[in-house]
């Protein structure tokens, strides 16, 4: 799946738009308009890491199986995300060039994009993340559509929590650890589009020694309360999949058992009036908004963190596919 999205990625594309039907729609979306909708900033952050809990993230290597920790956000309006942040645990003193690969995953809220019903595996599968991934939001480092940059914060942070290798119902708590707490900055080479919605967000990290990435806890509730209901973080691994577990009432449990946001952020652009997915008109309707939004592509594809008008056409064809 991912690789069929790669290499569509990676092959160019022919977008045929008549200059007609182009300016057509664009005249009817500024006649439709008193007060136009524009693009406008988005950011979203968790907050600070509140130390309570280190949950693995972890691409998959020789000897260690794949594990997912992912964590839900809302989006008002289609939006065009250009970055990320996460913040982690590595081992104290890793050097921050055994970061091999990181990769990103966005899913949608349970049961879209699902196919396996419930099983008797995990107490439940209301609102956690979806059986599969959104096949047009996966990058990766290894696959060059996304870059990453990692700054140290705290050469020794501890976590009074973590969730390891025990991914099971019951399995408690793995104990308190202390890392070296790191942020990486992780940018798109192709932005990442989105619709409205609710979704998860899933990073994953791997290490050149073969090390834990520990994913760490956020702010709950998050500051501003920018979006309601407020999801707990769900974890899975190779051998759960496709179903989840919720991080503290699943796992860690106990009398009154906790629940987590995971810390990070996304930065990008809202950009209302966009076409609806799946509609023949979608792609045009799209292009002639951005097209009224920043004056011309040119200008749409610069803001939005894409590296030509070409990227964004091939970006915007996937998002209406």
């Amino acid at each position: 799946m991912l690789n069929n999205f790669l290499i569509t990625m990676k092959t160019p594309r022919k977008i045929v738009i008549s200059r007609g039907r182009l300016f057509a729609a664009m005249l009817a979306l500024t006649v439709g308009f008193a007060t136009p909708l524009l693009a406008t900033p988005f950011f979203l952050t968790t907050g600070s890491p509140n130390g309570k809990l280190g949950a693995l993230s972890r691409r998959p290597s020789p000897g260690k199986i794949e594990t997912e920790t992912a964590d839900d956000f809302f989006l008002p309006e289609t939006t065009v995300i250009r970055s990320a942040t996460i913040v982690g645990l590595l081992p104290v003193g890793t050097p921050l060039d055994n970061i091999r690969d990181v990769e990103v995953e966005m899913y949608h809220v349970f049961p879209l994009d699902s196919v396996t019903p419930p099983s008797n595996r995990v107490p439940t599968r209301n609102n956690s993340p979806s059986d599969v991934e959104i096949d047009t939001a996966t990058r990766a480092r290894s696959a060059g559509t996304l870059t990453i940059s990692a700054t140290v914060l705290n050469a020794n942070f501890m976590v009074d929590n973590t969730v390891v290798n025990g991914i099971s119902a019951g399995a408690g708590n793995a104990g308190s650890f202390i890392g070296e707490e790191v942020e990486i900055t992780i940018t798109f080479s192709s932005p990442i589009i989105l619709p409205t919605g609710h979704y998860f967000f899933r990073p994953e990290v791997l290490l050149t020694n073969g090390d834990d990435f520990l994913y760490v806890s956020g702010q709950r509730p998050i500051p501003g309360a920018p979006f309601s209901p407020d999801l707990q973080a769900w974890i899975r691994n190779s051998n759960l999949s496709p179903d989840w577990l919720r991080i503290g009432t699943d796992i860690i449990g106990g009398a009154t058992p906790p629940t987590f946001n995971m810390s990070f952020s996304l930065t990008g652009e809202t950009v209302p009036v966009m076409g609806t997915p799946g509609q023949p008109n979608c792609h045009g309707q799209s292009v002639a908004a951005l097209a009224n939004q920043f004056g011309s592509i040119d200008a749409a594809a610069s803001t939005l963190g894409f590296s030509s008008a070409d990227a964004l056409h091939a970006g915007f064809e996937l998002f209406c596919d």
